[in-house]
């Protein structure tokens, strides 16, 4: 089955491949089509940037005390066991008439080490209820993130002439911008600008605007601006760019097509 053809089906496989989930034999065959089809691999790309991006907001957590009241207690609870491991073989090498007081030796090391069990059991509940709620919250928080996650709609991977993924450009037509996402290890001069373009079917290319140095890049744009656009390209121009109007005047690095998502 083609999944280029089964938008939603894609759409899973690429967040299981990003977030990990995806193993085996179903992720070799993702990695396999991701290799032969620019719609796979750029769903895979999106993906990871949102995971990637939820990670970072997320806070620092702490363990909760009673986590470490309860690996407090599973450590004396093993101590307590291999004293009366101790106390058993100790006992049995004395005189046979003192088996009385070997038996309240070792009654007394059992009850140690259930009492430090109990203990470890009880406070091993709480930490469960207590780390349920908290995940459960977590997790709402990360749902409320995912619906507040920009709406990509036009997704293109820029790559080199070794076919190598250089840029990732996503637009999100509610917010009007084009995100890019430097993917590759390609960083230009201080005395040089990357410009990008929009390669439209017909007439010349349209510049979309000069890029920073910085990964992660927003421009401002319309969906005009990228509608029936087949082609993106970056070009390498002196520092701040060159008009639009004159087109590319330095060599052409990176290109790839604008895929439209399904909806």
């Amino acid at each position: 089955m083609n999944i280029t053809q089964h938008p939603e089906l894609l759409e899973r496989l690429a967040a299981s491949y990003a977030l990990g989930t995806l193993r085996g034999g179903a992720r070799r065959r993702f990695e396999s089509l991701a290799r032969e089809h620019a719609t796979v691999r750029a769903a895979a790309l999106v993906w990871q940037t949102r995971w990637s991006g939820l990670t970072e907001l997320q806070p620092a957590i702490h363990p909760a005390p009673a986590v470490w009241t309860r690996i407090d207690n599973l450590v004396q609870a093993d101590r307590a066991a291999s004293a009366m491991q101790a106390a058993r073989v100790h006992q049995a090498a004395e005189a046979p008439g003192g088996w009385w007081r070997n038996l309240l030796v070792w009654r007394g090391a059992a009850a140690a080490g259930a009492i430090a069990t109990l203990a470890a059991v009880v406070v091993g509940v709480q930490v469960n209820g207590g780390l349920r709620a908290t995940t459960g919250a977590q997790i709402a928080a990360l749902q409320q993130q995912l619906q507040a996650t920009p709406q990509i709609q036009y997704v293109a991977v820029l790559a080199d002439d070794k076919a190598d993924a250089s840029m990732l450009v996503t637009f999100d037509p509610k917010n009007n911008q084009l995100v890019l996402q430097r993917v590759g290890g390609f960083q230009e001069g201080a005395d040089k600008s990357l410009q990008l373009w929009a390669l439209p079917p017909s007439g010349g290319p349209r510049s979309l605007g000069v890029l920073g140095q910085d990964k992660l890049l927003k421009l401002v744009a319309q969906e005009g601006d990228v509608k029936e656009v087949p082609t993106l390209a970056i070009s390498l121009e002196p520092k701040g760019g060159v008009p639009s109007a004159t087109g590319p005047t330095g060599p052409v690095l990176f290109k790839g097509a604008l895929i439209r998502k399904a909806t």
